[in-house]
């Protein structure tokens, strides 16, 4: 047994179990976070779009309600995470590099140009407030894009994030918390006693006792419930995401999410460097299967064709990076946040494309759990409870 009963045990630390060990010990629990690579998950891949409006799809009112809960509590997150990190490294902290401005939705010919209008359209019903823009106007939004391009619309709840930067100074504030201990090794199943979750056993061998159990293990979470009666319908989704590096006036002024020819891209610039330079993340690539790590030749291929498809300025710009990261995608779409069938023992994984975004919603709905604080009503309807049929309430089962 390692150190002594904790309140709460989380495994995983990429940005929503970071979050979620951060505002618990914040919250005055006591917590030990477990990953054997902290922070190099998803989280590692990830472009950081805070995009609930840009990621709106038909048939998904639900999720796109979930999103702009999320969007919602990202300003006092990056706020409070800045503060506490300052306070406890005595260091000003570069923070999660959370950037206004929303997003521009691009079509490079006609049919592209279909689909944005049916977009902005399905944003009106929402009160999202998108607006098409003539090509005109989207070249003045922004200079860099190509000659090819029919038409766009300006996305404007959405915002960007880095999120590297964000659970690196999670993981900082957390290494300066007195409270949490960040263990790096792997989780192999959930300790019960008494019919509940009492800790996690890791692959040593060592119990990791604690009054709560969190798992927020991304698309590895099913591994740890298998002698559970505890559904987790989590599966793997590969995307993969290139890093490039621009020369001063090389990088666009927005978030470019784009449809070439039907296939989507997105071009995430961050916060230029003082020298004028600056990163920017190319990704949009989605495959059903297990996280092998590796980046493909043909997916890299296809980001760079579509993204300098819009902007060639991008061709002058360096290679740094190539990040190829599986996500935890659900039936639904929806999160699993919340409590299972077995008493101790929460859910936070199931995220797919969103866990930057919902991380701070998510911390605060898992630790207002843990604390028996007035629960949230944002992420009700992720539930995990919704996918076991063995659950008394009939409202959280999922529909077929």
């Amino acid at each position: 047994m390692t150190g002594g009963r904790r309140d709460v045990v989380v495994v995983g630390a990429g940005i929503v179990g970071a979050a979620v060990a951060w505002r618990a010990a914040r919250a005055g629990l006591t917590v030990t976070v477990l990953d054997p690579t902290p922070g190099r998950g998803a989280t590692h891949a990830a472009a950081g779009m805070l995009a609930p409006a840009a990621e709106a799809w038909f048939g998904e009112e639900d999720a796109t309600r979930v999103g702009l809960a999320g969007l919602a509590a990202w300003p006092a997150f990056a706020t409070d995470l800045a503060t506490d990190l300052a306070a406890g490294t005595g260091a000003r902290s570069p923070g999660p590099g959370l950037r206004d401005g929303g997003s521009l939705l691009v079509a490079y010919d006609v049919g592209d140009l279909a689909e944005v209008r049916r977009l902005v359209a399905l944003h009106d019903g929402h009160g999202l407030g998108s607006v098409e823009l003539t090509v005109a106007d989207t070249r003045r939004s922004e200079p860099l894009l190509g000659p090819r391009v029919s038409g766009a619309a300006r996305i404007a709840p959405d915002r960007s994030a880095d999120p590297r930067a964000t659970v690196a100074a999670l993981l900082a504030a957390l290494a300066a918390e007195p409270r949490a201990v960040v263990v790096r090794s792997t989780a192999t199943r959930v300790l019960i006693q008494g019919g509940r979750a009492a800790g996690i056993v890791d692959d040593t061998g060592a119990e990791h006792p604690g009054g709560a159990v969190v798992l927020a293990a991304g698309w590895r979470t099913p591994e740890l419930v298998t002698d559970l009666p505890v559904p987790v319908p989590v599966r793997p989704v590969r995307g993969q995401t290139v890093r490039l590096d621009a020369a001063p006036g090389g990088a666009p002024a927005h978030v470019v999410r784009g449809l070439v020819q039907g296939r989507p891209v997105y071009v995430v610039p961050r916060a230029p460097r003082p020298d004028g330079t600056c990163e920017v993340v190319v990704g949009a690539t989605s495959d059903e299967g297990p996280d092998d790590g590796r980046p493909t030749a043909g997916g890299t291929f296809a980001l760079l064709r579509d993204a300098r498809a819009l902007l060639p300025a991008l061709d002058e710009a360096a290679v740094v990076d190539q990040t190829s990261r599986a996500r935890p995608g659900t039936p639904d779409n929806l999160p699993l946040v919340g409590p299972t069938g077995v008493p101790g023992l929460l859910l936070a994984t199931g995220h797919h494309r969103n866990g930057i975004l919902l991380a701070p919603v998510t911390a605060e709905a898992v630790v207002a759990l843990l604390t028996g604080a007035p629960p949230s009503d944002a992420l009700r309807v992720a539930d995990p409870r919704r996918f076991d049929p063995s659950s008394p309430d009939l409202t959280l089962r999922s529909r077929p």
